[in-house]
């Protein structure tokens, strides 16, 4: 029988955690239902590997399709030499060609079927943009590969709850300032359509939370429950989305109201993030919707100040390797 494509692991920031990450991951493989392979530098993960004491035997692959036979014994990697040492916790900007050529390369692999998912590795944009990277960030970075500039919507999953920010990077003063309904309608489409696609969901249910305290309390605490929401949520319900709101954030997202909805959608940054990290701080994945290929990553950072010590928690990344996993199956 034919082992299923691989998952395409990047390199991320290789002064940041991702490399011990990637190890972490490969030495808890018997948790993971399917094979993945790593672009980055082989040298690079072997020296991490010594440094730290860890018997992860490196294999160099020259095909995606190589992976799944040697993943039991060793951790496939693709490389992508790096132009500078890398120190841990120093990051250099002049690494960053081979960052993005990582996730490139991955990109290109899962298109051509290769590889049956990306999963990124944490990258730091503040080093990225000294090095010339023109994006705001990876998902901008991959909808650009993808030629998908502007639909792709971000949502953050756990097992207990999916968040879909409307409004994303921006001030809460510039949220507010921006937020439309056609943003909401266009969040709400394509998190529908990605319930069923990809979360095997056959009627998805959306709550729409409101802006405002109380979800605006009737225009008492603000109008754009009423001009913008509310208008937005019937028409996704008059497309055939199972939408309901505006509703007070407040109350929807203890357990019994996340029983009632498969996805929320949240109208800032904030709104969405701080009840599925309080949920589940370790385990949230970044999941980025409205792309051809299924892209899932760890919900957190580089954290330069563990890099190379070995301390950082996998929970993230291998909960992101499992749910492109699922995702992909």
């Amino acid at each position: 029988m034919t082992a299923p494509p691989p998952l395409a692991l990047t390199m991320g920031e290789p002064a940041g955690i991702g490399g011990e990450l990637t190890l972490m991951a490969w030495r808890r493989r018997h948790r993971l239902e399917r094979a993945f392979l790593v672009v980055d530098d082989p040298g690079r993960l072997r020296a991490l590997a010594e440094r730290l004491g860890w018997d992860v035997p490196v294999a160099e692959i020259a095909d995606p399709a190589q992976a799944s036979a040697c993943f039991a014994t060793a951790l496939p990697v693709l490389s992508q030499s790096l132009p500078v040492p890398v120190e841990p916790g120093r990051p250099d900007p002049a690494n960053t060609p081979a960052v993005l050529a990582s996730i490139r390369r991955a990109v290109e692999m899962t298109v051509a079927g290769e590889t049956a998912a990306v999963v990124t590795n944490p990258i730091h944009k503040a080093v990225l943009y000294q090095g010339g990277f023109p994006f705001p960030g990876h998902t901008e970075y991959l909808a650009h590969l993808l030629g998908m500039d502007g639909a792709e919507v971000m949502m953050l999953a756990c097992p207990h709850l999916r968040v879909v920010p409307v409004t994303i990077h921006v001030s809460l003063a510039q949220a507010a300032a921006t937020l439309s309904a056609q943003a909401i309608i266009h969040a709400g489409r394509v998190t529908a359509a990605a319930l069923v696609r990809d979360f095997a969901i056959d009627r998805p249910r959306l709550a729409v939370a409101g802006l405002n305290p109380h979800a605006g309390e009737d225009g008492a605490m603000g109008r754009e429950e009423i001009d913008i929401i509310a208008p937005a949520v019937a028409t996704l319900r008059a497309e055939g989305i199972d939408a309901v709101g505006p509703l007070p954030a407040d109350t929807l997202f203890h357990a019994k109201a996340r029983a009632g909805y498969d996805a929320a959608l949240c109208m800032y940054h904030d709104q969405a993030l701080i009840p599925i990290k309080t949920i589940d701080f370790d385990g949230g994945v970044n999941v980025t919707l409205g792309l051809p290929i299924i892209r899932a990553s760890p919900d957190h950072g580089t954290a330069f100040a563990l890099a190379g010590r070995g301390q950082a928690n996998p929970a993230s990344l291998m909960a992101a390797l499992s749910m492109a996993a699922a995702m992909a199956a």
